[in-house]
């Protein structure tokens, strides 16, 4: 059956008015990302925007620490430099919250070699970059002098680097937030800052030195809502233990594969190291590790391998 004339006269009528459109529905970014995850089918980085730095640091945070990263030439601290240092300044207690951010250094030095093209990959730092530049050492030490605690990701890299390049890093108390931490039992899949920001919702400006230093700050702190005791906490608590390095000097050859197995690591002697399989325990397991060489390695009771006992003001050195 076809349509009368003035049902299509009717139908012509609609269509000349204007469509009403359904007013757009205005989000502001925050609301969007937050829209999208609770759908359940995505997970929203947010950019981490670093903590500003204040004048007048609140009451309630006594202890000063410092964050710090290097860029350099390659891994040998002995033949290798410093391209790039970064330092973030806080405020602490001595329950492990973090307080202000009270100073920021950065600062690029040219190398006496050319930047290998494989470190320019990885830091984006170029030899023009760097052409002429020098770090400040006096700013750098206005951070570190006052410093109860220096924090590095991989203090065993940074530590000796930073120690080699100027002596103000001496005799300070460090903290390796890949060691001191136990990332895995907070639920991260690694401990590589990539990861450690990743999984806390954020993503960042990697591989530059300051940026490195406030994503750190931010992962101790608890970004992405952790629950307390913040990884900061953990990580003061850890540092200020006793370890005990000890040394299977003159171990029978034979043993060296059981000495690797429970975790033993070769010394050549190089560094004033006596030149051994050696391993590092909390002191609470010096008894046990002892009582396991004179049984299982020299298989003699009175044996006595050299042992050395690390604070935080040794541990990481060269």
């Amino acid at each position: 059956m076809f349509p009368s004339p003035r049902e299509v006269d009717d139908v012509v009528v609609k269509l000349r008015r204007p469509l009403r459109l359904r007013e757009p529905r205005h989000l502001d970014d925050e609301s969007m990302a937050r829209l999208l995850e609770e759908s359940g089918s995505y997970r929203v980085l947010r950019k981490l925007v670093a903590r500003q730095i204040v004048d007048k640091p609140r009451p309630g945070f006594p202890r000063h620490g410092v964050v710090v990263d290097t860029e350099t030439t390659g891994l040998d601290h002995s033949k290798d430099e410093i391209i790039e240092i970064g330092a973030v300044a806080f405020t602490f207690n001595d329950e492990g919250h973090i307080g202000d951010v009270t100073g920021v250094y950065g600062g690029l030095q040219q190398p006496t070699a050319s930047i290998h093209p494989d470190i320019t990959r990885l830091t984006g730092i170029t030899d023009e970059m760097v052409a002429g530049q020098m770090i400040d050492v006096g700013l750098l030490r206005a951070l570190v002098d006052p410093a109860d605690l220096v924090i590095a990701h991989n203090a065993s890299f940074d530590r000796p680097f930073c120690e080699a390049f100027s002596s103000l890093f001496s005799g300070k108390a460090w903290a390796c937030s890949v060691k001191e931490v136990d990332w895995s039992a907070r639920g991260f899949d690694g401990t590589k800052l990539g990861y450690l920001i990743g999984q806390s919702g954020y993503f960042h400006d990697g591989h530059r030195a300051v940026e490195d230093c406030f994503a750190l700050l931010e992962v101790l702190a608890g970004a992405g809502g952790a629950t307390e005791p913040s990884a900061f906490a953990e990580l003061l608590e850890t540092s200020q233990r006793s370890r005990v390095r000890i040394y299977a000097e003159h171990s029978p050859f034979d043993m060296k594969d059981h000495l690797k197995a429970r975790g033993y690591r070769w010394s050549d002697g190089s560094e004033g190291r006596p030149k051994s399989w050696w391993t590092e325990i909390d002191e609470g397991e010096l008894a046990t590790e002892l009582a396991f060489l004179r049984s299982e390695i020299y298989r003699w009771e009175e044996a006595d391998p050299p042992i050395k006992r690390l604070t935080a003001f040794d541990r990481y050195k060269a």
